[in-house]
């Protein structure tokens, strides 16, 4: 999965090696281009920081998970199909499991990770046939980062080769996003209805009230009669 005949590619793997036996928040991007044998300027032009060397990872995951996804889902339920889509990508995070269990355990990395992060989870959605565009896109691409955030913890220290764990954990969390996710999609239908059919609703109303309302007739006298509404009607 990582090229390391290019130089981002020599900097993520070194990283991840360095990793594997020392503590991320101790590694410096001095260790990381000594580790890939690669001048600082080099390394500069590549990633100027550590979360960015984490994005470009992040990035690589998610180009071999969406290699795996199917073009087109059918037979099976969406969360059936991100069910495997987030297993596929613990499938690819595997050799790397102690480098991140060491990346886990640091301090929490700067914002810049966050968009990255939140592209991801709109990615694996996308692969599993669903919606990550527009408002409901957005809610669900959050709440799956923090479905993927607590079965990824889970995975960590699931140390059975089949991950009974971690499968049970990512089946739990998914049957109640379902839920939640349905009613929201629920909700928003309502409220799309609502948006849609306001203007009508509010011309009948107002056509309504001035059909209703009287007309100021003359006196007998000619001077101008009063209306019989309500006062401040319109």
């Amino acid at each position: 999965m990582i090229d390391t005949t290019t130089p981002k590619g020599k900097l993520i793997a070194a990283a991840l090696k360095l990793a594997e036996t020392r503590a991320w928040a101790d590694i410096t991007m001095l260790d990381i281009a000594d580790a890939a044998g690669m001048p600082l300027d080099e390394v500069r032009r590549a990633f100027g920081a550590k979360s960015q060397l984490l994005a470009g990872f992040m990035r690589l995951v998610d180009d071999d998970v969406l290699k795996r996804a199917p073009t087109k889902i059918t037979d099976c339920s969406r969360r059936d199909a991100l069910f495997e889509v987030i297993m596929s990508r613990l499938e690819a995070l595997t050799p790397y499991k102690a480098a991140l269990k060491s990346i886990a355990k640091a301090p929490p990395a700067d914002t810049t990770l966050i968009m990255p992060y939140l592209n991801t989870q709109r990615w694996m959605l996308t692969a599993a046939g669903i919606n990550a565009d527009g408002a409901s896109g957005l809610i669900r691409t959050s709440g799956l980062g923090s479905l993927y955030a607590s079965v990824f913890r889970t995975w960590l220290d699931d140390e059975d080769p089949g991950l009974a764990r971690t499968m049970a954990a990512l089946d739990r969390r998914l049957r109640r996003s379902e839920s939640a996710i349905r009613s929201f999609d629920d909700t928003l239908s309502g409220v799309a209805r609502i948006a849609t059919d306001l203007p009508n609703v509010v011309a009948e109303t107002l056509g309504s009230i001035f059909k209703r309302r009287p007309r100021a007739e003359p006196s007998v006298d000619g001077a101008p009669g009063t209306s019989s509404g309500p006062s401040g009607s319109v």
